[in-house]
């Protein structure tokens, strides 16, 4: 039996999102959790004939029998960034959604595999963590940062200069998961030497800033909803793949603590210093959920000025994150 609930499971990426879940057949019993409308998207992907159960649940009543006893915690919940938005108003609106579900996944599902998509994810993620470590049932290796929607960026953008088939074109992308702190390593992707040093910086760029192109395309309505629920799903299957299956080799960039894997991180922290708590990395999945952080390989003279650019803003995003359940949630 695999339970994931998706927490935000009626919204504009909720709804892509627990679609391609329902399309598995690695997932037994698919549990959505919204504050509206969930019912209703529950009876309409109810009606597809693959083996999984679904169930939908609504506002905090509803919310332990959603989550109770997850193998897999998906929350995409939240509200979309708006034209004119920055991070940091969008941290505000956020912060106290996921705190909330975090609470009631650490009460009722603490075992879960956490995946978390709710923006800003390098302040998200640390929320979650801090939650879970003030019920004293966190386990960095489970909890984890979706940052899987600027790989699929990147091997599309990429793929598009080069030449090349984006579905198979693995760009690793490290850091974090908004603007500068977004750091794809394209000096580690064969090809790439075709490239001169202006598409290196133009390709770059857009991949840091790939969601404000989606915003100003959709005119004020919406963001990347329907990339980032393909994105989530491939994740969430990879991490259910690897820990129920026992699938081995499997490999994503995801946004962790380095905690998950001292040894693995030092190599990690010979690059960026001991300062930061999380960090985007390449990490084979297990059993356990972070099995082992891989190194981040060589860097181009220009990809080390990237992360010096990443490093400090990263800093304040975990401290804003870890701050607003530290210190009482006050904004």
């Amino acid at each position: 039996m695999v339970k994931v609930t998706v927490c935000g499971a009626a919204g504009g990426i909720g709804q892509p999102l627990s679609l391609l879940l329902k399309q598995s057949d690695l997932i037994t019993h698919l549990s959505l959790y919204d504050i509206v409308n969930t019912p209703g998207v529950a009876a309409d992907l109810s009606h597809i004939n693959t083996k999984s159960k679904v169930t939908g649940h609504v506002g905090n009543a509803e919310l332990e029998e959603a989550i109770k006893d997850s193998d897999v915690v998906v929350i995409p919940a939240g509200v979309p960034r708006k034209p004119g938005m920055t991070r940091d108003d969008l941290f505000k609106i956020n912060a106290g959604i996921v705190r909330d579900l975090a609470t009631a996944a650490a009460k009722f599902a603490p075992k879960a595999f956490m995946c978390i998509i709710s923006n800003p994810v390098n302040s998200t993620v640390p929320i979650v963590a801090e939650v879970f470590k003030q019920h004293d049932v966190y386990d960095p290796r489970r909890i984890f940062g979706v940052t899987t929607l600027d790989i699929v960026r990147a091997s599309t953008f990429v793929s598009e200069l080069i030449g090349t088939d984006p579905k198979e074109l693995k760009v690793p992308v490290v850091g974090g998961h908004s603007g500068v702190t977004i750091l794809p390593l394209l000096s580690q992707v064969s090809g790439t030497d075709k490239l001169n040093q202006e598409q290196i910086e133009k390709v770059t760029n857009r991949i840091q800033f790939g969601g404000d192109e989606v915003v100003k395309a959709k005119d004020g309505a919406g963001s990347a909803t329907l990339s980032m629920a393909f994105a989530g799903a491939r994740f969430a299957l990879n991490v259910i793949e690897a820990a129920v299956r026992g699938t081995s080799g499997i490999v994503e960039c995801t946004y962790v603590a380095l905690k998950a894997d001292e040894q693995g991180a030092k190599g990690v922290k010979d690059v960026v210093g001991n300062d930061l708590e999380f960090f985007a990395v390449p990490v084979e999945l297990g059993a356990e959920g972070v099995k082992k952080i891989l190194p981040i390989g060589n860097l181009s003279d220009y990809e080390k000025q990237l992360f010096q650019a990443a490093t400090s803003e990263l800093k304040t995003n975990i401290s804003k994150g870890s701050n607003f359940v530290t210190e009482g949630s006050k904004l």
